[in-house]
């Protein structure tokens, strides 16, 4: 009885989550590349505000939502009851240990390999961290190569997301409402023979072209 509260509770939480954020953001998805039809694939997307993951989550259609988990860090959301729940069980997130330096790195990479042999999809930052500067990205951090090597038929698709450090500035509790848009350009592989940098690289230029793309 006490899980089927939970699932419910869930289901409902989940529904007014994704009914905010068109409210607030009136949000557009847009597939220039690639097609919301249900395949399995990782979303890696730029992060300038905690909502980030919130916003990719809400514009996927409703079958492809609930196979798509984003990777989260443990150490936010185990902080309290209501973040476990939501963290756990309406977003589903998958949650990472952060800071243990490389061998959590490579934890890391085996939790989301393993959730990729589940079957999910998963939505990842690869700046690693939220990007409060000028510059339109962070240095990616390898984890997204590595990815990609223990995983290498899994479609790797970029997505810009932008405006959203507007809505919700740092600091900030209450959203300034603002047009959003969520781009998803085409998916990626890594090459045979491919380096970690040269693909890093190649990354983080499909996700600046979507970003160009978006303010035009």
């Amino acid at each position: 009885m006490r899980k089927l509260f939970l699932d419910v509770s869930a289901a409902a939480t989940a529904a007014g989550i994704v009914l905010f954020a068109r409210l607030v953001t009136a949000v557009r998805g847009l597939w220039s590349g690639s097609e919301p039809v249900a395949r399995q694939r990782v979303y890696f997307a730029n992060h300038s505000s905690n909502g980030d993951f919130v916003l990719l989550w809400t514009v996927l259609p409703p079958r492809m939502r609930r196979a798509t988990r984003p990777v989260a860090g443990a150490d936010y959301w185990n902080s309290s009851a209501l973040r476990r729940f939501i963290g756990r069980r309406v977003f589903r997130a998958l949650l990472i240990e952060r800071g243990a330096g490389e061998q959590g790195g490579i934890a890391a990479v085996q939790q989301m390999s393993a959730a990729l042999d589940n079957g999910h999809s998963l939505i990842i930052f690869p700046e690693g961290t939220r990007n409060l500067t000028d510059t339109p990205l962070l240095p990616f951090r390898s984890g997204l190569y590595h990815l990609a090597q223990a995983r290498p038929t899994v479609d790797l698709v970029p997505v810009w997301i932008a405006h959203l450090n507007r809505v919700l500035p740092k600091g900030e509790v209450v959203p300034v409402p603002l047009l959003c848009t969520v781009t998803f350009g085409e998916s990626l592989h890594v090459k045979e023979g491919e380096g970690r940098d040269a693909f890093l690289e190649r990354a983080s230029s499909a996700l600046l072209s979507l970003a160009e793309e978006s303010s035009r």
